[in-house]
Formats: C-alpha cells, structure tokens, sequence
C-alpha cells in the first residue's frame, strides 16, 4: 500500500516483455508515486530505440489506468522531493576488460572537460533537478566517484573491486532525448584527447 503505482508499473513491464523491449528491472522511487524501470543492456544506437518504445508504453499502459505520467526531471519543486533522472550506464570493450577501470577514468575525465555541452544536451528542466542536493550533483560543477549518489558520475562498487565493468553518468534528465544523451556520450569518450584528471569525491558521501 505504501508503493504507489506499483500495479502500474508491472502491468507496463508485462507489457514491455511482450513487446520484445529489453527491460531489466522495475522499482519503486523515493517520492511517492515515482517509479523506475531499467533498459539494458544495450548496443548502440538500439539503446534509443528501446528506451523510446519504453516511453510510449508506458504512456498507454498509463491511459488503461486513467493516470497521467509526466518525465519532467522535478515535477514538484517545492519542498525536499527527489527529482527523476535518466541515469545513463556506459561501457566499452576495453572497459569490461582486465584494466579497464584505467579506460573508465580516461572517459569520466573526457566526460568532465565537456561538463557544460553535455548539460546542454541532457533535457529540458534539468536546472531544477541539479542542486547538489536529493541524491544529484550540481548541475555547475563535474564530479565522479565510487558509489556516490552525489556524484556527476558515479563507479559502482564492483566495479572499483573487479578493476573493470561501466559507469553510470546520472546527470541526464528523465525528458532527455536517448538518442542525443547516448551519441553525445560515445562522441566525447571516443575522442583520442588526454583530459585532465579530477580527484574522485569522499566514498564517505555516498
């Protein structure tokens, strides 16, 4: 009872299934009525694609159910409300592969060195969403770190621990488009340019 709109949220994940979409987990958020799902993984630009078709799913699962869903990054501004974000996990061969984590971090650099062009490319509102406070970092500054929720850009734990895997750039927004937010990623990373490096933040922030 205290998960709201949970029904909603398998009946479009069933839904999703059916339809071929590659939908990797559904949870319940921390505001309430606010769900999460997960699209993955991916390769390329069928990352759009399903991400997409995910969307307009859930807008008919939600018009069966008389219910209205919004991806605005903070519908409720006022107030301590987390906002929704389109939290974006990214790998590469050389990164899944032994040493890879030195190939991550040349990325989160690149990553960092073009903060401000991926802001402007990573949806509409998201101003509202990047304070530095429910979860997010600012939308002024870059950061990375390992299981920081606070982080631009955060390393998982396994990851840090296995030397290799992905990292999760959290600061596009619920709206943004995936096909932008992914081609823009590969684009920066794929750059053959040594940006420089940036001190990861306190694990201890988490």
């Amino acid at each position: 009872e205290n998960n709201f709109g949970r029904h909603i949220t398998e009946a479009m994940y069933k839904a999703c299934l059916y339809a071929g979409i590659e939908i990797s987990g559904v949870n319940g958020e921390v505001m309430p009525g606010q769900q999460e799902y997960q699209v993955g993984p991916c390769v390329g630009i069928d990352a759009g694609d399903q991400m997409m078709m995910s969307r307009y799913i859930l807008q008919r699962v939600c018009e069966d159910f008389q219910v209205y869903c919004t991806l605005h990054p903070k519908p409720i501004v006022e107030g301590d409300w987390n906002g929704a974000g389109m939290h974006t996990n990214v790998s590469t061969k050389k990164m899944r592969e032994e040493g890879g984590i030195d190939e991550i971090k040349k990325a989160i650099y690149r990553l960092g060195a073009k903060h401000q062009e991926h802001i402007a490319v990573y949806g509409e509102g998201n101003e509202l969403r990047l304070t530095g406070k429910f979860e997010t970092a600012s939308i002024d500054d870059f950061s990375y770190g390992v299981a920081n929720r606070g982080a631009s850009v955060r390393i998982g734990r396994d990851t840090e621990a296995e030397g290799k895997g992905y990292f999760e750039d959290r600061r596009p927004s619920s709206n943004a488009d995936p096909y932008v937010v992914t081609g823009k990623i590969m684009a920066t990373i794929s750059e053959d340019v040594d940006a420089p490096e940036i001190a990861p933040l306190d694990k201890a922030e988490a």
